[in-house]
């Protein structure tokens, strides 16, 4: 079987970073949201940006429970 060029894990870890970004990203548009004056606007803004840091944050788990689980068996293996 061939070898991967990339391990995955590594692939993992980047789109954890990813997923980080865009909880930071998330936030920061939820801190602007409150400087709005236009309360139509606000809470568009508010509800975008919970959905972002909810869907970056289910993200950045699942990427790191797979980074968890891949590296648990490979230490199983070599035991």
């Amino acid at each position: 079987m061939m070898e991967r060029i990339i391990p995955l894990w590594v692939v993992q870890v980047i789109l954890a970073f990813i997923a980080l970004f865009f909880v930071l990203f998330g936030i920061n548009l939820l801190y602007m949201a409150y400087q709005i004056n236009d309360p139509f606007s606000f809470i568009m803004t508010f509800f975008s940006s919970n959905l972002i840091i909810l869907i970056g944050t289910v993200l950045f788990i699942s990427f790191i429970l797979k980074i968890y689980r891949g590296f648990n068996k490979n230490t199983e293996k070599k035991e």
